[in-house]
């Protein structure tokens, strides 16, 4: 069993009749997916997703892969194909393609569809390829062959890739319910048929590879959503993911049945719903809808709200509703259902929505004490199922963290895949696959580039840390003005803070610690500006620390008179 190493050095040059494979997101985390194939000098890529910011990341807005491995080699770039329409594989599309905007896109009609109205928001106008299942394209020396697969959203797709270096199979994220709403099984037979062929390396699912069995059927959550529309005594609100169409077309049939009408709250839910319906994936009965205008004129035992918000994010409708930031006011009669799974590191964000609803008296149903959601990603014993019907030589998780690569490795090795072809990458890990062996053979840089409003790439890892310092200890400023000949202190200190826990007057003893260091820096000669603010951020720094225990941003404003 291959596996990474924390100190692999820059790969060799690609091999001539071998395929190089990086992935530059999706390997170790749930998001931001994107993975490079390289052959013959020329670049194909399989999904370019975005990660949501978890909490040490203050003021982040998205987290996009780092493209900089391919930065100065865009013209080879043949197509980046995308699997589905989830955010954690469509949402960095439009920043890569700022940087060369005739970049082919390759996906399904809903795929492309939602992509495309992204792509609007940042004034792009793409070029587009639509594939559907059982087609066979070729893209430079790529020949991509595309398969149904059953997920969370319609139009789900694998590929596999041929070159003359083997045949990859991509399943992108899939399950295999046998009773999908919309009939579209994830393609078994194909799959099969691939490993029949002959499967040199085989990237698979790994988001549910701990869980054992499979997944229940999206089928028997209807009940379930009709149960909490009966007993739903006022006004009735449901959040999930903007892309979940499936849910919401369960949630609109629920809605007639019960006699409600449906009014979707936030812009990316009303702008995916509304490709949904335009291209047939979702129906939407005749004036079940309403717009959030009318709202308050409807009894509140005859509506659904629909927004999104299930995973606690700040600035998302339901969060808004909780922190009562929102045109929509929680009641005590109302009815909380958040429709969607849990993504890992989200814990507290929704611990903090549901807790905030409740205390505005609303009732909450969730995955936890109802069966109001089932995952999109297959579970052990389907992972079992594809990794016999494929027969892979070597195989390589893809799509999730540290854990779930591991268990699906194991799984890999109970079904017979050779040790030395189980390959457990990272992000930026190079795999070469030639004459039927993948093998680890170095490493590129493949960090975290942060969104941050209009700003891509320009917060870093100590922006960050400046900013957590902040939140969590405050800062403490220091003004003085000094002689520029001689380095006399010539007014000041004037010391303030905040979110220290620190009171002004506390602060007579360091103003006397800092006038003595000053005194001896001039006697001394030293009038450099920056080593005095060193002389300054230390003496306060130690004082802090010494009374308080405390590690507060230390802040020197030194103005040369």
């Amino acid at each position: 069993m291959s596996h990474p190493h924390p100190e692999l050095s820059e790969p060799p040059a690609p091999p001539k009749d071998g395929l190089r494979i990086v992935a530059l997101g999706g390997l170790g985390e749930i998001g931001r997916n994107m993975t490079v194939f390289e052959y013959g000098g020329r670049l194909l890529i399989v999904d370019c997703g975005v990660l949501f910011p978890e909490t040490e990341q203050p003021g982040v807005d998205l987290i996009l892969p780092d493209f900089e491995y391919i930065r100065d080699r865009l013209d080879d770039i043949e197509a980046v194909i995308v699997t589905h329409g989830h955010e954690d594989h469509i949402g960095a599309v439009p920043y890569l393609l700022r940087e060369r905007r005739d970049i082919p896109l390759v996906g399904s009609r809903l795929s492309l569809a939602l992509l495309e109205a992204k792509l609007t928001e940042h004034r792009i106008k793409p070029v587009t390829h639509v594939v559907a299942e059982g087609e066979r394209r070729s893209f430079g020396p790529f020949d991509c062959e595309f398969l149904a697969v059953n997920h969370s959203i319609p139009d789900a797709l694998a590929v596999a890739v041929r070159t003359a270096a083997g045949l990859v199979l991509h399943t992108g994220d899939f399950k295999m319910d046998q009773l999908p709403l919309d009939g579209r099984l994830t393609d078994l037979p194909g799959f099969a048929r691939l490993g029949a062929e002959g499967i040199d390396l085989l990237m698979s699912d790994s988001t549910n590879a701990e869980v054992p069995g499979f997944v229940t059927s999206e089928r028997n959550i209807g009940p379930v959503v009709d149960e909490v529309f009966r007993t739903a005594q006022g006004r009735l609100i449901v959040a999930c993911f903007a892309s979940h169409i499936h849910r919401v077309q369960q949630v609109l049939d629920a809605a007639v049945a019960n006699g409600r009408k449906v009014c979707f709250v936030g812009r990316s839910m009303v702008r995916n719903m509304g490709v949904a319906r335009e291209l047939g994936y979702l129906n939407v009965p005749d004036d079940i809808m309403v717009e959030q205008k009318v709202i308050d004129d409807i009894p509140g035992d005859r509506l659904v709200l629909v927004c999104t918000g299930s995973q606690g994010e700040p600035m998302s409708a339901l969060s808004r509703m909780a922190n009562r930031d929102h045109s929509i006011r929680i009641t005590e009669r109302d009815t909380v259902m958040l429709a969607s799974s849990l993504i890992p590191g989200n814990e507290n964000a929704v611990n903090r929505v549901i807790n905030g609803l409740t205390r505005w008296g609303a009732r909450i149903v969730h995955k936890g004490n109802a069966l109001v959601h089932v995952s999109g990603h297959a579970s052990a014993g389907e992972l079992l199922y594809v990794l016999n019907v494929t027969k892979p030589a070597n195989f390589m998780p893809v799509h999730g963290e540290w854990r779930h690569l591991r268990a699906h490795a194991k799984l890999a090795a109970l079904t017979g895949v050779p040790e030395d072809g189980i390959v457990i990458a990272e992000d930026g890990v190079v795999v070469d696959l030639v004459d039927g062996q993948a093998k680890i053979v170095g490493a590129v840089p493949a960090g975290y580039v942060y969104v941050d409003g209009l700003s891509v790439g320009e917060v870093t890892e100590t922006s960050l840390k400046d900013r957590r310092i902040l939140g969590e200890e405050g800062f403490v400023s220091i003004v003085i003005g000094l002689d520029s000949t001689s380095g006399k202190l010539v007014a000041g200190p004037e010391v303030h803070a905040r979110g220290a826990g620190i009171v002004n007057e506390d602060f007579n003893e360091v103003i006397a610690r800092i006038e003595d260091v000053l005194r001896n820096a001039a006697g001394d000669g030293v009038n450099d500006v920056h080593q005095i603010s060193q002389l300054i951020r230390r003496t306060v720094g130690k004082w802090v620390s010494e009374n308080y225990r405390r590690r507060p941003m230390i802040i020197p404003v030194v103005v040369e008179v």
